[in-house]
């Protein structure tokens, strides 16, 4: 009985209203800040953001591929995104540019902190200067861009803001060849860790994302049969793509998870298992 009126109920509409899908919004009049943005993960999560009304601010080291397509994306969603430019491993560089974004756009709603390199190599045999660049680029930067961030973020009124710092399997469980990621990544979960409890009662949530083996540039220098070593483990069965890890963004910046902080939310089609 209750199907048969909800049916009726639809049929008696109008077909204009019927047939009009509405579009879902998930952060709309929100701001974000997201590093890494030219491509890649970086690029997926700043797709997904302006497709959810937000307006973005897309920091990475010079000028990109993808920067019309994404003013494009953005224009046809009713939003704008800006692209700036900074090297995030210089403290003085980003410090000064991001300091000029968050003028420009008054607050941020939205930090995604998703800038990072690898410096691969055995642990006995690796340079001073790859370990030094991963940590500066991959841990250091977040300090710094969130510390300016998240001191405006805390004085935001009637606001529920959201830091969302890109970590990855690796610094959960390690992997050889890796000290130096794995040292950043790890650096950034307990980063996160402390950071929540530090801003939490001030509205602001922090929370990491550990994606496992996902499709990008990074992971494109690998060998074909290493590649499938890493997807025959996995009990999903299939590499990740970036557009899985901006649907874990797109939740953790959204309103769905206010009450969600101090976590790290596996990305990696159960390697992790």
């Amino acid at each position: 009985m209750l199907i048969f009126l909800l049916r009726k109920t639809l049929c008696a509409l109008p077909s204009s209203v019927r047939d009009k899908k509405e579009k879902i919004n998930m952060l709309k009049k929100k701001k974000a800040l997201v590093t890494g943005s030219s491509r890649g993960i970086g690029k997926a999560i700043v797709e997904a953001f302006l497709k959810n009304g937000a307006e973005v601010w897309g920091l990475c080291s010079k000028p990109s591929a993808a920067k019309a397509d994404l003013e494009k994306l953005a224009a046809d969603n009713g939003v704008a995104f800006h692209e700036i430019y900074a090297d995030v491993g210089n403290a003085e560089q980003v410090t000064e540019v991001v300091k000029a974004a968050l003028a420009e756009a008054g607050t941020f709603d939205i930090l995604v902190n998703n800038a990072g390199i690898t410096r691969d190599g055995l642990s006995f045999r690796m340079k001073k200067e790859d370990w030094d660049d991963v940590l500066r680029i991959n841990l250091t930067s977040v300090f710094l861009i969130s510390q300016i961030v998240s001191s405006n973020m805390i004085r935001a009124k009637d606001k529920s803001c959201s830091i969302i710092n890109m970590a990855s399997i690796v610094g959960l469980h390690g992997q050889g060849g890796q000290v130096n990621y794995a040292a950043s990544k790890g650096g950034i979960i307990a980063y996160t860790k402390a950071l929540a409890k530090e801003v939490g009662s001030r509205g602001v949530r922090v929370n990491a994302i550990a994606p496992g083996f996902i499709e990008t540039d990074m992971t494109a220098v690998l060998k074909d049969d290493m590649k499938a070593q890493w997807v025959e483990g996995l009990p999903l069965k299939r590499a990740g793509k970036p557009e899985d890890i901006a649907n874990a963004a797109l939740f953790l910046a959204s309103d769905l998870s206010t009450y969600i902080t101090g976590q790290v939310l596996g990305v990696d089609g159960g390697m992790g298992c």
